[in-house]
């Protein structure tokens, strides 16, 4: 089973990730994580030039195309092989990340960013999309808390409410794969929320 991890920033993914896979791996789940962008030696390079601060005149098409080769070899690489090995993939962020930030947040035409998507990876689709919804101040100001700030974070307040829009028109769209989870709880209830959907799923899908 895919399930990815999706939310606006501070949402607290990262943070979640770990513990999530801990504890499917305690009930007997082979369950692999992995983040975007990187998530291998050539994606994690990637990271390093998307997030750089000082890369201000990266254009949205740079930006996004970039997203797409970290995940080709993200999808080909790891993801996949461990599908296909009957495993658990524990995502922080996927495809619908770019779908919220590159074309919601910066207006891209959202029919040519899917087919990118597409040719990215392969038609690979996540089982389970978690959104960790939250205030948009409240996750800008929880990432200058804990001083983990990027390039994608300096955007305006105004994008980061494009992307979070942007999110929830996905949900919309799909209701089926997507399960949404209030992130402005104490960390102890999102991941309890977060446990109880994945267990009822994964019950669900074996």
């Amino acid at each position: 089973m895919f399930i990815t991890l999706e939310g606006p920033e501070g949402s607290g993914k990262t943070s979640q990730v770990p513990l999530l896979a801990e504890f499917l791996r305690q009930r007997g789940f082979d369950v692999l994580t992995t983040r975007e962008p990187g998530g291998t030696a050539i994606g994690e390079q990637i990271r390093e030039v998307l997030h750089r601060l000082d890369n201000t005149a990266m254009h949205p098409r740079t930006e996004a195309l970039l997203f797409q080769s970290a995940r080709a070899q993200l999808v080909e690489q790891v993801i996949r092989p461990h599908l296909g090995r009957g495993g658990v993939v524990l995502s922080d962020r996927y495809a619908d990340a770019t779908l919220a930030y590159q074309g919601y947040g910066h207006g891209l035409d959202l029919a040519q960013v899917g087919a990118i998507i597409a040719f990215a990876t392969g038609g690979l689709k996540p089982d389970l999309t978690l959104l960790l919804d939250l205030d948009v101040e409240m996750g800008l100001q929880r990432k200058v808390n804990c001083g983990d700030w990027n390039r994608l974070d300096a955007y305006t307040v105004e994008f980061h409410r494009r992307v979070r829009e942007g999110y929830h028109q996905l949900v919309q769209a799909e209701p089926e794969r997507w399960v949404t989870i209030d992130a402005g709880q104490p960390s102890e209830a999102v991941q309890e929320a977060l446990r109880g959907v994945v267990m009822q799923r994964l019950n669900v899908e074996g």
